[in-house]
């Protein structure tokens, strides 16, 4: 039997979505109760509204769950998978035997749903991003690809109390992301006690009007009026749509629907099978809706194998900050494949990716200070490989969406984070601009490749880089001029370091990347004066750190490295590389770097201040060759 296709599906059709609603709440209960956990109560308030998603609502292909003309779906309420999972098995994608391995080690069905799943597009469970993720996708069907696919969203109504809802709600009304329907899923009960709202959906609607978004309060347990308002949402021009369902956690369990503490408890197994038994006497059908075909207009999309038209366009010695040649590589980069995009969070001026910005108005979105929902859009605009993400802010702000991009490590998702404003070099602007604690946090971050380039030249080749990298980048730049010191041909790879300055008398290694390399190579030109030579290193990458041109170059050197580094100390290179030197006996690692809070200052005078000046090097070489 097909499905509908109006607003006002006929009878047979709503009893079918009834009872696939009510077989959804019979998966998630037998599910959660074989394995012992999950959160049934929130699966049981959503039933319906996934019934009539899959089988009425969305247009997708059963067979190619990663079709990219297909319609999306982010499970924001991501403690509810069983549902999730429990709608796949309807659509004959997951056999419904495996719902019963549910959370169990050797399954992909997970108590969070992760991209392991062909049909989950981003992991969800850390609450309050599945929304700005849904932005990313909705903006890039409706502005890159320009293709008919819509995105839905079904959020938990606890979860509206996190500010990156309300700045992923901001940002989809500005622009007018009309492929783009949020549910709320208002079922009054959080985790330990009752959401604020409780069930006063008027004010959920208000504050979504007030955002800029269309809105509609349904009961979220009535098939049909659900299915008006999804095809009312349908033909909403010029905006996004919210759909207030008023919903009851535990729907169908006698005792324990809309009753407290039952959130993340299974029902015990004694009682499951009655309840069970219970839901059942209510189906009136066994039958299954056919899912609508997708609408297939999308373009198709390569991108992989991306280069740079030309060499980078530098002469040694020239002065540029990494920050501006930052700029102009995504710019370039943006000429040799359209699909490369750039997000800002309204530091374009100052990351230089203004320059992007207008060679490509079209693939700049400018996300405004909500950074945690930059993140959120760029992790969205990756999905399914259609575009190439470069995302640019102070690096400082960026631990602000650290939550963003844990879970974008978690999804293995492919973006590239590039932070400005790094070190105390970052002058007069004062400690809370200075990202002094950025490579801990990246380098804690599984898979994910850090790159800090030391001039124009490098800082080019990161960005080609980045771009052809599976997983996450982190690119890291400075304000501060420095020199040019690779000529234009130079090869560049990830992981493996560069010798910069070296003789055959060397006495010792210092490793210095960004900023602080400038000043390795002054000390190591001053020292030479004094009849010292030392050898410089440029990691070029922190992660994956080149372990090996380090530990043969020490050797060379006597055992002896100094590490230097704009950087507090916990997580930094210094510490990579006393990880990565651990298991040689005979070398010792000397670090320098930021040891405590720091102030305003010009660059030269806090370098000097916090010991990572080329004065600071040159004492600690001296008292390395006197131990």
């Amino acid at each position: 039997m097909a499905a509908a296709n109006d607003s006002q599906p006929h009878a047979e059709t709503v009893q079918v979505l009834r009872d696939t609603a009510n077989r959804l709440r019979i998966h998630s209960i037998r599910a959660t109760s074989t394995c012992g956990s999950g959160h049934p109560t929130s699966c049981c308030s959503a039933a319906e509204i996934m019934s009539v998603l899959f089988f009425h609502a969305m247009r997708y292909k059963q067979s190619d769950p990663e079709h990219p003309d297909n319609d999306r779906l982010v499970l924001s309420k991501g403690h509810a998978p069983p549902v999730l999972y429990a709608t796949w098995a309807e659509v004959c994608d997951i056999c419904p035997c495996d719902l019963m391995s549910l959370r169990r080690f050797h399954c992909k069905l997970e108590g969070y749903p992760t991209p392991r799943l062909s049909f989950v597009d981003a992991a969800m469970g850390f609450l309050g991003q599945g929304l700005g993720a849904a932005c990313g996708m909705a903006y890039t069907g409706k502005y890159f690809d320009k293709a008919s696919y819509r995105v839905f969203c079904l959020m938990g109504d606890g979860e509206a109390a996190e500010g990156s809802v309300w700045e992923a709600l901001a940002f989809a009304a500005h622009y007018g992301l009309d492929n783009l329907v949020a549910i709320f899923d208002v079922n009054r009960l959080g985790q330990s006690g009752t959401a604020p709202l409780e069930h006063r959906t008027d004010i959920y609607k208000n504050r979504c009007e007030a955002f800029g978004w269309n809105a509609y309060i349904v009961d979220g347990h009535d098939v049909e009026a659900l299915c008006q308002a999804f095809w009312q949402a349908a033909h909403v021009k010029n905006k996004p749509t919210a759909i207030i369902a008023k919903t009851f956690k535990g729907r169908g369990i006698p005792n324990i629907e809309d009753a407290d503490y039952w959130h993340g408890k299974p029902m015990p197994k004694e009682r499951a099978d009655a309840i069970i038994k219970l839901i059942e006497s209510q189906i009136q059908t066994n039958r299954n809706l056919t899912p609508k075909p997708p609408i297939e207009d999308s373009p198709q999309i390569n991108i992989s194998h991306i280069k740079m038209t030309s060499l980078p366009a530098y002469k040694v010695g020239e002065k540029i900050a990494t920050t501006e040649a930052y700029g102009i590589a995504l710019a370039k980069l943006g000429h040799a494949c359209e699909r490369v995009i750039a997000l800002d969070g309204d530091t374009k001026n100052t990351t230089f990716s203004e320059i992007f910005k207008k060679d490509h108005p079209e693939r700049f979105i400018e996300c405004f200070i909500a950074e945690q929902n930059m993140v959120s859009v760029a992790l969205g605009c990756a999905t399914r490989d259609r575009t190439i993400v470069f995302v640019s802010t102070f690096a400082a702000f960026l631990t602000r969406a650290f939550g963003q991009i844990r879970m974008g490590a978690i999804s293995q998702t492919s973006i590239n984070l590039v932070g400005s404003h790094c070190g105390v070099s970052v002058g007069e602007d004062g400690p809370a601009q200075m990202a002094l604690e950025d490579l801990a946090m990246f380098r804690s971050t599984p898979n994910c490749t850090i790159f800090c380039p030391s001039d124009a030249v490098s800082t080019e080749h990161a960005v080609c880089l980045a771009a052809n990298t599976k997983g996450m980048c982190f690119i890291r730049i400075s304000q501060l001029e420095t020199a040019v010191i690779y000529p234009p041909e130079e090869n560049f790879e990830i992981g493996q370091a560069k010798v910069v300055h070296y003789s055959v008398d060397d006495k010792v290694t210092v490793i210095g990347a960004g900023v602080t390399l400038h000043e390795a190579l002054a000390a190591a030109a001053d020292l030479s004066q004094q009849g010292i030579s030392i050898r410089v290193i440029d990691p070029f990458t922190i992660k994956p750190l080149d372990a090996a041109t380090i530990i043969s170059n020490a050797r060379t050197t006597g055992g002896r490295i100094i590490t230097v580094e704009d950087h507090y100390r916990e997580g930094g290179i210094g510490e990579a590389v006393c990880a990565a030197v651990s298991r040689e006996p005979d070398i010792s690692v000397h670090q320098l770097a930021v040891t405590e809070v720091p102030r305003r200052g010009n660059p030269g005078e806090l370098l000097d201040m916090f010991g990572i000046s080329a004065k600071h090097i040159i004492k600690a070489v001296k008292s390395t060759l006197m131990n």
